[in-house]
Order: structure tokens, then C-alpha cells, then sequence
């Protein structure tokens, strides 16, 4: 089996560690590293908006409807020829068209920016999770080396006895 010597880093994280499990059980404020997770707190409006927009554009239920809609527009204006608001090369369909491309792209990013943010937050918190169960791992190691040395040291003692008295017996 071979062992690795933890470096400087590792070891004040080690450290750190230590000190927040025992803040822990102490039931005092604790603080690991620097990547503490912040608290999300309420949405603001226009992080619901975005969410909301995000939802609604993003469903099966938008682009059907979205999808009739223009579908309806393009036959109204093709076969009405009387009547029409927007002749063939539909212009004014392809301005819709940008405008809500160029107000939801934006919202959509928000809303993928604020979930990306709570995803690196979940991620800080499986590392420190991690982290402390590397801790708690060293731990029991440590603790199964102490015995592994008193158990030799006790069977040590006990071969030395064990030869003492056998040299007793010869002698």
C-alpha cells in the first residue's frame, strides 16, 4: 500500500475542515471556505418575468399555437384579396417575428444565467460535501492506524513476554 504526503494546500483545507465540523457540533456559526453558498432570496419581477417567458416560450404549447398562428396569418393574406393587411412577402409577419425574437432571447438568457447560478451553487455544496467526507475518510484512517500500532504494540509486548519467559525456561 502506498501513501501519499497531503500538500500544504490540502492540509489547510484539512485544517478548515476540522474547525468547521467542531463549530458544528458546537452548534456555532460555521463558515468552510470561500465558496459559502449564498442564500438565492425572492425572485425580483423581472426574474419572475424572465422564468416566466422562459417557461412559456420553451413549451410544446407555445410553438403549436405560435406555429397556427402563423399558418393563419400567411393563408388569410394569401388567399384574401381583398382585404389584405400584409401581401406576400409578409413584412410585417417578419417584424412580429424579430421583435419577439429580440425581447425573448434576452429574457431567456436571464432566466438560463440565474439557473446556471444556482447550479454552481449546488456544486460548491457537493465539493464541500465531498471534502468532508474525504475529511471524515482520513479520519477513520487515522484511527485504524492508531489501532494497527497499539494492536503491534500490544503483540510487541506480548512476543516479549512470550521470550522472556521462554528464555526463563531454558536458562
Amino acid at each position: 500500500m502506498t501513501t501519499t504526503i497531503p500538500t500544504n494546500q490540502e492540509l489547510q483545507v484539512l485544517d478548515a475542515l476540522r474547525a468547521h465540523r467542531k463549530r458544528h457540533r458546537q452548534g456555532l456559526p460555521t463558515q468552510i471556505t470561500a465558496h459559502v453558498e449564498q442564500p438565492i432570496g425572492p425572485l425580483t419581477v423581472g426574474q419572475k418575468i424572465s422564468d416566466a417567458v422562459a417557461r412559456t416560450v420553451g413549451s410544446w404549447k407555445f410553438i403549436i399555437f405560435q406555429s397556427v398562428c402563423i399558418l393563419g396569418w400567411i393563408t388569410y393574406n394569401s388567399v384574401n384579396n381583398d382585404n389584405v393587411w400584409d401581401p406576400y412577402p409578409f413584412i410585417l409577419l417578419n417584424l412580429m417575428l424579430s421583435f419577439q425574437a429580440a425581447y425573448t432571447a434576452p429574457a431567456i438568457m436571464m432566466s438560463q444565467n440565474r439557473l446556471s447560478e444556482i447550479d454552481r451553487q449546488h456544486a460548491n455544496n457537493d465539493f464541500e460535501v465531498n471534502v468532508k467526507a474525504e475529511l471524515e475518510i482520513e479520519l477513520l484512517h487515522q484511527k485504524i492506524d492508531m489501532m494497527k500500532e497499539k494492536e503491534l504494540y500490544a503483540l510487541t509486548k506480548a512476543v516479549e513476554a512470550l521470550s522472556e519467559k521462554l528464555d526463563s525456561y531454558r536458562g
